[in-house]
């Protein structure tokens, strides 16, 4: 424990609510994977955000293994960072009501996804969706966080937590720290495979717009000669060819090297290069941590290890928050 002491902290987490892209594993894992070392990390499987829409149980409970091997293969050491899963934490449910009950509706129905998802779904529109971001906030106030790595889809949570935290903060006395968004150095921001303007999402209903981790080699091949280019038939890395800059955002974040230097390799070279490059770079990376993953899902005892030791090690700390919170807001100690 000691040796965190001196660490900022970093929370993030991601919902077990379908297969994970490779925009999800290049925007987000891989850059978790080099804080590990730097910051105190909590990694967390989000299951308890994923429900806010209707999930089967079944897959919910194989998706939720799936994502925690996926953690753990992609290099993220259960030994450096805390990794569990959220509903094995009670206290996110119990410091969540505890904001609720500080949120105002208004916030809420100004949350960007809720009012997407509500013209969508009308009147028939969970409560959960509606008050989720009390929950998200929630998780990454239990653990002091400093820092959580966000997109800019996750911004406006961010502010809400921020708000939330100030407002308990000054309501009741000095609580929470108040959390900074992370913005990672190199955060490679992978776009749709078939409309390049567009964030690569499994939500997409083109299955070659994306490129799940589970892949197999013989898909990924085939979805990355299908990706949306232009005829200028010329390697440029600009925002007039966005299909070809996302090729190429792809294999300099896996390559590592700067999207400028690849263009310079690319002279008379075609589209088709550019292509079978990016698609054998793409299975170089992803072959090992699907090997990897069917190895831990494999073995359930040491994923069991795993998520019983992260739980322990996070309900440690969050336990000590909510037992403030409850004092403050009045309640008698157990």
């Amino acid at each position: 424990m000691s040796e965190n002491l001196n660490k900022k902290i970093i929370f993030s987490g991601i919902q077990p609510s379908g297969d994970l892209t490779l925009g999800n594993y290049l925007g987000a894992l891989k850059n978790w994977v080099k804080l590990q070392d730097e910051y105190d990390c909590y990694f967390c499987v989000v299951d308890m955000h994923a429900i806010t829409v209707r999930q089967t149980p079944a897959d919910l409970r194989r998706r939720t293994l799936e994502l925690l091997s996926i953690y753990i293969a992609a290099g993220i050491d259960p030994e450096k960072n805390t990794l569990f899963i959220q509903s094995h934490v009670p206290a996110h449910a119990e410091c969540c009501w505890l904001l609720t009950c500080n949120t105002y509706m208004g916030e809420l129905s100004r949350m960007t996804q809720y009012k997407d998802k509500s013209q969508k779904m009308g009147s028939s529109i969970g409560a959960g969706l509606f008050t989720y971001p009390a929950l998200m906030a929630a998780d990454i106030l239990l653990y002091n966080t400093d820092l959580v790595p966000v997109g800019k889809d996750q911004t406006q949570h961010l502010e809400l937590t921020r708000d939330l935290a100030e407002r308990f903060n000054n309501t009741y006395s000095p609580t929470f720290k108040i959390p900074e968004g992370y913005i990672p150095k190199a955060g490679a921001k992978i776009m749709d495979l078939q409309e390049p303007n567009k964030k690569m999402s499994k939500s997409s209903d083109n299955p070659n717009s994306f490129i799940l981790i589970m892949d197999s080699p013989d898909i990924i091949r085939k979805k990355i000669s299908r990706a949306v280019t232009d005829s200028i038939g010329i390697i440029n890395y600009t925002d007039e060819q966005p299909g070809v800059k996302n090729l190429l955002n792809i294999l300099s974040a896996i390559k590592g090297i700067s999207p400028e230097d690849l263009v310079k390799s690319y002279e008379g070279k075609g589209y088709a290069d550019l292509k079978k490059d990016v698609a054998e770079a793409i299975i170089g990376e992803l072959s090992p941590i699907q090997e990897k993953v069917k190895e831990l899902l494999s073995n359930k005892k040491y994923l069991e290890e795993v998520y019983q030791n992260g739980a322990q090690k996070a309900s440690y700390v969050a336990n000590k928050t909510l037992r403030k919170m409850q004092k403050k807001v009045g309640f008698i100690q157990k």
